[in-house]
């Protein structure tokens, strides 16, 4: 080994402060899915919402809405991979050499997919409020809490410095995997019961 060149560092244990960065908005995130569970479970439903014009009901728009919001998670997961150099040549070949779009891009569809959701939240907590009348139904209850509790949480780990490299990929990836499985016990269920109709 050449003496002008240093062994890469290994920071196996996360200094007090980056765990306090780390810490702190997790228990933030989790406050909010407690609360959002809380206020859903107390709040009595109230069985309507807005519908949009063109759509055969209520539902149908929040099913779209969710459909909507998970293809642009799912466009938030690969242009991650890009931005972190994970993509294989083959997709980098076809996303060209230039780059530089893929972050503004990244950033503007996660907050696409965030205010699509909002309506669909919306509905569920004021609707419909916290439901466990079966498994399904209380799963899909459950990711909704998780869902919102890992976003608020992410986005506070994204305003902090120093952070270990594997924070802000595993929080993206809890939040992707959240909305996923509301999309699976939802969306899902509503296009195999009704077909793909509006």
């Amino acid at each position: 080994m050449s003496a002008d060149r240093e062994a890469p560092t290994v920071r196996v244990n996360p200094s007090p402060a980056s765990a306090v960065a780390i810490i702190v908005p997790v228990l933030v995130g989790a406050a909010a899915a407690v609360l959002l569970g809380v206020y859903a479970k107390q709040h009595d439903p109230r069985f309507f919402s807005i519908n949009v014009a063109g759509f055969s009901s209520p539902v149908a728009v929040k099913t779209w809405l969710a459909t909507l919001a998970t293809a642009l998670a799912l466009f938030q997961f690969i242009s991650a991979l890009a931005m972190y150099g994970k993509l294989n040549p083959v997709l980098r070949r076809l996303s060209g050499t230039n780059t530089s779009w893929v972050a503004p891009v990244h950033v503007w569809s996660g907050r696409l997919a965030v205010l699509v959701s909002v309506p669909v939240a919306v509905h569920c907590l004021y609707a419909l409020g916290f439901q466990d009348y079966e498994n399904r139904v209380l799963i899909h209850s459950l990711l909704g809490c998780f869902f919102y509790g890992a976003f608020v949480a992410k986005m506070l780990l994204l305003t902090r410095k120093g952070l270990p490299g594997w924070v802000i990929p595993v929080a993206g990836g809890l939040v992707l995997a959240g909305l996923t499985g509301i999309w699976l016990t939802s969306a899902l269920w509503f296009f195999q019961h009704n077909g793909v109709t509006f």
